[in-house]
């Protein structure tokens, strides 16, 4: 990666306080994050040249696939050099001068996905609250912030709480405790990421694209890694945006890129007319 001395600069889903900052810490400890708003435009900072690296999310245990990273993955196409997978813990917090007046809440902020992964609570506890959605959880937590004046509460993680100066008053109020989020680190370049002490593996992911004449392609596809006994991690299809019924599939392997059987895997399916590509072949990371 080159003089890991030198401060590089990592675009992230923003603002500060998301879990995208905190999973772009533990890759990049040291180095400078820098929030934007949207995911396409984390992409276009490191396609742009503006930052060397970008964190965005890609896939939740709960919600699925993180569409809008898979799509504009492709239409950049920034190589994928780590993931790093991050459970989600969601907290009730209040502006400190608000501790005591948690049975007054007027209002509770949040991005959507939040204030469904915590319904049950919601409904149990603040069942008539007014709910307002934010672009992120960690909005949510700002707004509280800079609100001291107004009994209202957030639901984000415990980095925004501290980002934010917030206080805590019920933790882990999501509905389903087995919530993880994984996070892509992309770059133009391709170059590597450290390992640290949260790397826990390797894995390729291949594009494919099937040839449209070809009955039973997606069953060949699949046995060209079976045969080599390629453990695969995930399958997924998405639109071509070419029309109906044309999709390309991500195909993650649970190995490093080798001198044989990646390069067998992928000659192979070139052979049966698939569009081949790998995007990645990369260290993987996990925070328990």
């Amino acid at each position: 990666m080159g003089d890991l001395e030198m401060s590089i600069k990592v675009s992230y889903l923003g603002p500060k306080g998301t879990f995208t900052e905190y999973a772009a810490k533990i890759i990049f400890p040291n180095d400078e994050l820098i929030p934007y708003k949207t995911i396409p435009e984390c992409m276009d900072a490191v396609s742009n040249g503006e930052t060397e690296y970008c964190v965005v999310p890609i896939e939740n245990a709960i919600e699925g696939t993180v569409n809008l990273t898979i799509d504009y993955l492709f239409h950049y196409e920034l190589p994928i050099v780590a993931d790093i997978v991050i459970p989600i813990r969601q907290h009730l917090m209040v502006h400190p001068e608000n501790v005591e007046r948690v049975d007054e809440i007027a209002a509770i902020y949040s991005h959507p996905q939040a204030i469904a992964q915590s319904h049950h609570f919601l409904r149990k506890n603040f069942p008539n609250v007014d709910i307002q959605y934010t672009n992120s959880t960690a909005a949510g937590a700002k707004y509280v912030k800079e609100h001291p004046e107004k009994i209202i509460a957030a639901i984000a993680n415990e980095f925004a709480a501290e980002t934010y100066g917030l206080s805590i008053v019920h933790r882990n109020i999501h509905d389903f405790q087995n919530n993880d989020t994984k996070f892509v680190v992309l770059t133009k370049t391709g170059d590597s990421v450290p390992l640290n002490d949260k790397y826990v593996g390797d894995k390729t992911t291949f594009k494919v694209t099937l040839p449209s004449d070809y009955s039973g392609a997606l069953h060949q596809v699949l046995s060209a890694f079976a045969w080599r006994k390629l453990n695969l991690t995930k399958i997924e299809s998405r639109p071509l945006k070419t029309g109906l019924g044309n999709y390309f599939f991500i195909i993650d392997v649970e190995m490093k890129a080798d001198s044989v059987l990646i390069p067998g895997v992928k000659a192979e399916l070139e052979a049966l007319g698939c569009g081949v590509e790998i995007i990645g072949s990369y260290p993987c990371f996990k925070v328990d």
